[in-house]
């Protein structure tokens, strides 16, 4: 009680990080994919600044042993939370070591895959690392970690910095990789699984790898078809260096999130690996940019408090639109801005919390945090803009860092109100549409775009000519499709010859509106309308095959047997309303069943959350529902993706209105696991 009380009274009003430096650590671990467990030798380094009583590190839910302290035992608290070390520590360098293990809760995650294969990665932002590896949530509490991990030799291991060594022992190889610099605890990452790799240099010499799974390598130039081109464009945008040893970007199955900024290794998700037909809907390259732009801005120096977390998700956005703009150009960069003014605008009726503070939305984060900059540097200028960049990643690098101290370095560049724009940018929840439009109009498909949103209530007639115009010119595609959104209210007889005019431009984005927005189609329009089954958009395919099937009974088979082979993105979009479409259809196939039973297997746990809940909603919409569907559904319920998990808690709380499905829930219970068994029983006693 006593050294619980003496920690309590040395912390109650300060940050550890005003007492205790950490420099270092070393960890060896051993990941056991069977029992989901973590279990390593740490060695930290560490300076006392001021006297002290206790020390924390995060820890949840580990046990530990062997606690010692320059090679001495040393009194401990594990609280499930932290581990507290109890001692009078004064000023100077030491060395605490100790052993660990853990089943992690979250933030480290074991997907199994086929033939009992596994991947193993993690996430640390808003999860904490703190959860399989002792460390800090504090972001202020930088470390150079360095990391040892013994697995399965048949498979890649990856984490933070340069593979130092690579050693052969039996059936198992341990990796050592070593950081250079520090960084916060939240970017210490793990990766495993059975992956290949394709390896190039920055124009800088910065060693570039791009991995992918074995099964996906012929879709490796589509997936990381500018990713070279990105790193070599910030490099030189931002006017820094990159500021780590390597770069390495890695996709794996059921990622939470569309990517994370890990230092030196990026992961994402598996829904970005595409092939050369996929790339036109779903592709990598804003995802690549906005998180290797995090490598400066967030990793290099990191915001202080969520307060200020704009300088990390603000920056990546902008400067990750900026490399998008020198890949795709002028009017796509406009065309982007103009898309998130919009939604600003919208939500500054009913958002009441501004870009600073904790509790804004991502959008503000993220867009209006991109937009503040964006505006920032049309108003000082192009080589002012870059050097006060310049001189704040400098000045701060490996630190974190607060809205004041940017905002520092524009005052010694320009004599722009600084004081004013925040006010209006950051502290004000109201979007400053007219400097919005002013900015935007330096673009002329812009002003185009601005013309026709004008025209949203006025009669098609008076508009029409103005349309056609518009379709027939070269103005940027946004514009065209923003036409057609227009059409969809309109009478077909009245818009039909725009549509038309909208099919000839043969481009797929705005093809691909049309079919969106045409859910009944006429039967003079059919054959048009069928064209667009041989885009090469997957997303299009998906739209155009499910509503001519809809629409025109009688050609049902004709659509079947022309898209029976089609598969599509990676969660099998396309063979998956494929197939429940042709179990939808009289008569069709002469084995149902065995249909039924394959559509139903893309819902089990064989496949990534994004396939089986494709899966999932079209055998309920279908109302294709046995015994296995429920229990897939179920097991939804435990996934750690929290957007899957939902789908299937909702779906189930719809499906048991009805008495005779509650009672099929009931019936498959017992047959359910522990974990499926607790999140059933709950939804049957709501």
């Amino acid at each position: 009680m006593k050294y619980l009380f003496l920690f309590i009274t040395s912390f109650a009003f300060s940050q550890q990080t005003q007492f205790v430096d950490f420099k270092s650590v070393s960890g060896q671990l051993q990941i056991n994919p069977r029992e989901k467990q973590v279990s390593g030798s740490i060695d930290y380094e560490f300076e006392v600044l001021k006297a002290l009583d206790t020390i924390k590190i995060d820890a949840q839910n580990m046990e530990f042993t062997d606690v010692q302290l320059d090679h001495k035992d040393i009194p401990f608290i594990n609280t499930g939370k932290q581990l507290l070390l109890v001692s009078s520590f004064d000023k100077g360098k030491n060395h605490l070591t100790f052993s660990y293990s853990v089943k992690p809760k979250q933030a480290l995650y074991f997907v199994t895959i086929e033939n009992d294969d596994v991947q193993i990665w993690t996430q640390g932002q808003g999860r904490y690392t703190s959860n399989w590896f002792p460390s800090f949530d504090d972001v202020k509490e930088k470390v150079i970690f360095n990391l040892r991990i013994i697995f399965d030799k048949n498979y890649e291991v990856i984490s933070n910095g340069i593979l130092k060594n690579r050693v052969e022992n039996g059936n198992q190889i341990q990796w050592q990789y070593v950081m250079e610099n520090p960084m916060s605890s939240y970017l210490l990452m793990l990766a495993i699984g059975k992956f290949d790799k394709k390896e190039f240099k920055s124009n800088s010499k910065i060693p570039l790898e791009y991995y992918l799974e074995n099964k996906d390598t012929t879709r490796f130039e589509s997936t990381y078809r500018y990713s070279k081109r990105i790193f070599d464009f910030l490099e030189k945008e931002i006017g820094v260096k990159y500021p780590w040893q390597i770069n390495r970007q890695i996709p794996v199955r059921d990622f939470l999130y569309a990517g994370m900024e890990n230092t030196t290794t990026t992961l994402f998700a598996t829904r970005y690996v595409v092939d050369s037909i996929g790339f036109a809907d779903r592709n990598y390259t804003n995802v690549d940019a906005h998180e290797l732009a995090h490598h400066w801005f967030g990793d290099l120096i990191t915001a202080e408090s969520s307060t200020h977390h704009w300088l990390q998700e603000g920056f990546a956005t902008y400067f990750a639109l900026l490399a998008e703009r020198d890949i795709y150009g002028d009017d796509y960069f406009y065309s982007k801005l103009y898309e998130t003014a919009q939604q600003l605008k919208f939500a500054s009726r009913t958002d009441t919390v501004p870009v600073l503070n904790a509790k804004a939305s991502s959008l503000t984060f993220y867009e209006k945090g991109a937009w503040t900059l964006f505006v920032l540097h049309e108003s000082i200028g192009d080589k002012a803009f870059k050097k006060a960049i310049k001189s704040y990643l400098k000045k701060y690098a490996y630190q974190t860092v607060n809205t004041s101290n940017f905002f520092d370095e524009i005052k010694k560049v320009s004599d722009f109100d600084v004081d004013k724009f925040q006010k209006t940018w950051l502290e004000s929840t109201v979007f400053d549409t007219a400097t919005a439009n002013a900015l935007l109009s330096k673009n002329k498909s812009i002003q185009v775009r601005l013309e026709v949103d004008k025209l949203k209530k006025t009669p098609l007639n008076e508009k029409q000519d103005f349309f056609i115009k518009t379709l027939k010119s070269a103005v940027y595609q946004s514009v065209k499709e923003a036409i057609v959104d227009q059409l969809e209210s309109e009478k077909y007889d009245a818009k039909k010859s725009l549509l038309q005019l909208a099919l000839q431009t043969n481009n797929i984005q705005i093809r691909q509106t049309v079919a969106a927005t045409l859910t009944k189609i006429p039967e003079d329009f059919r054959a048009e309308y069928e064209t667009l089954l041989e885009d090469k958009s997957y997303q299009t395919q998906e739209v155009a095959l499910y509503w001519l099937w809809k629409n025109f009974p009688n050609h049902q088979k004709e659509y079947l047997d022309k898209s029976q082979n089609w598969i599509g993105f990676n969660d099998y979009n396309l063979r998956t309303l494929w197939l429940s479409l042709a179990l939808s259809t009289s008569n069709y196939s002469e084995n149902p069943k065995s249909l039924a039973d394959e559509l139903i297997g893309f819902s089990s746990t064989k496949y990534e959350a994004t396939t089986r809940q494709n899966a999932l909603e079209k055998l309920i919409a279908f109302k294709i529902i046995n015994d296995q569907v429920l229990s897939n559904l179920v097991s939804a319920t435990t996934h750690h993706m929290w957007q899957f998990s939902k789908f299937g808690r909702d779906t189930i709380r719809l499906l048991l209105k009805n008495s005779d499905n509650r009672v099929s829930f009931e019936r498959i219970l017992t047959n359910l696991n522990p974990d499926e068994q607790f999140q059933l029983n709950r939804l049957l006693k709501e």
